[in-house]
């Protein structure tokens, strides 16, 4: 039977409503202080690390907090399995403050180690981020769950235009302070997640997963059923059909469970897939993009181009994520990770053979940032309401720990990609990495509760 935790109730859903209204206001604040936060340090972490450590590691350097963020999803939705949201999230921005701290010793110290060790906590930041889009589906009804969740991704948009002033900014003012130039945006950083984290530590009460839980323990109990995944879970549209019976959380809260859960809901393993795959298509392609442009354009016009080629692909990816998750709740999850896929192939196709061309390049890259929202707003909301209220955290973590290390993967993989076979190889192997996942994607999903072959 299926657990809609949203439905219309008596004496319930006005409170159940008046929470998820609270949490989305929330959440959308503290998403743009933390998007602040993070697109500082991603603006100015590589130019740093080459002052301090040399070029030749400064995209290591980068790549330490894209690894930071994914190990750091182990405990963190550790936490928010066993205490909720709130804590979860409250660490994973203290963690990211920290890093921020830490790596402002290393720029006046000029430690190397220490620099890779703050961006790797530094990490913290945006895990928390990205752990704040399935915060916003817990408590949402079935024919919203795209829209919020994709509501709370948008709100990253206005933390990445904003950043950037705010780093020229930082780094003028606390350079007079006495603080290495390049070193003061990362200390803005440490302040963004420290107000982030506690803004939710005193307001996100109560607990909207632990809320889910109580309700859907509750009905389990009138009905005489074990708690089940949710209505959409076979990956149909808005509409709600007969959820699977009998996918329980395993005992325990941590990977291993949530492999378990996975491995046994094909859903899952879809949502989980779309999310990893559209990001290491996204990242493989994207990183190279400057070092293209590098290739034919004078040093005077890179940095000039590489931000415009950039902003517009920044744009594509969060910019129209509300129409995305619309079409999410209106087309079904399935369809827009297949429509995802579909734009992933074609910017790979297009920016491949863009050659020097860069308006048809930018193009490219547009189209990569729609394709990633694609997958990512419907792999993430397809994935959330695949899995039992008790188990979600840790099968949300597993995603994102899959999906950090893919997008890192893919990072240092293009890079020997682009010196020895070139940008129009490297696009191809993207695209044929993303093409098993129209299979999986068109795959029959049993109604019915899956068995271990299943």
């Amino acid at each position: 039977m299926a657990t809609d935790l949203t439905a219309p109730r008596t004496a319930v859903a006005p409170d159940v409503t008046s929470i998820q209204r609270r949490t989305l206001r929330l959440l959308f604040t503290t998403q743009i202080i933390g998007g602040i936060g993070v697109t500082i340090g991603i603006a100015v972490g590589a130019l740093l690390a080459a002052r301090i450590a040399g070029t030749a590691v400064a995209g290591v350097a980068q790549s330490a907090g894209v690894v930071g963020a994914a190990l750091l999803a182990v405990p963190v939705t550790r936490i928010m399995a066993r205490h909720g949201r709130r804590p979860g999230l409250v660490l994973a921005y203290a963690v990211g403050a920290v890093g921020g701290v830490l790596v402002v010793l290393a720029a006046a110290t000029r430690w190397v180690p220490l620099l890779f060790l703050g961006m790797l906590l530094f990490g913290g930041g945006t895990a928390a981020n990205l752990q704040a889009r399935y915060t916003a589906v817990d408590l949402a009804e079935p024919a919203r769950r795209g829209r919020q969740l994709s509501l709370i991704v948008w709100a990253t948009t206005i933390g990445a235009v904003a950043a950037p002033n705010f780093a020229a900014l930082a780094d003028r003012v606390t350079t007079d302070w006495g603080l290495p130039p390049l070193a003061g945006p990362f200390a803005f950083s440490a302040a963004a997640f420290v107000l982030a984290a506690v803004v939710l530590l005193g307001l996100l009460r109560p607990d909207p997963l632990l809320t889910a839980r109580r309700l859907a323990a509750a009905e389990a109990t009138a009905a005489n059923l074990p708690p089940a995944a949710d209505a959409t879970a076979a990956g149909g549209g808005a509409t709600p059909a007969a959820a699977p019976v009998g996918v329980r959380a395993p005992r325990g809260a941590g990977m291993r469970a949530a492999w378990s859960v996975v491995r046994g809901q094909p859903a899952a393993r879809l949502g989980i897939a779309a999310v990893a795959v559209g990001h290491l298509v996204m990242v493989a392609v994207m990183a190279m993009t400057p070092v293209r442009l590098g290739e034919s354009h004078a040093d005077a016009d890179v940095l000039r181009l590489v931000g415009i080629v950039l902003s517009l692909h920044i744009a594509g990816m969060y910019a129209f994520s509300p129409v995305v998750g619309w079409l999410t709740d209106r087309l079904g999850r399935r369809a827009v990770i297949l429509g995802g896929v579909g734009l992933l192939l074609a910017a790979c196709a297009v920016a491949g053979t863009a050659g020097h061309h860069t308006p048809r390049l930018s193009v490219g890259l547009v189209l990569l940032g729609l394709g990633w929202s694609g997958t990512m707003v419907a792999g993430s909301t397809l994935l959330s309401e695949s899995v039992a209220a008790e188990v979600r955290p840790s099968v949300q973590g597993l995603s994102d720990l899959i999906m950090g290390l893919a997008g890192a993967g893919a990072a240092v993989a293009s890079g020997f990609v682009m010196q020895f076979a070139g940008y129009p190889v490297l696009t191809l192997l993207a695209a044929v990495a993303a093409a098993p996942l129209v299979a999986l994607a068109l795959r029959p999903v049993p109604t019915g509760a899956p068995d271990e072959e299943g």
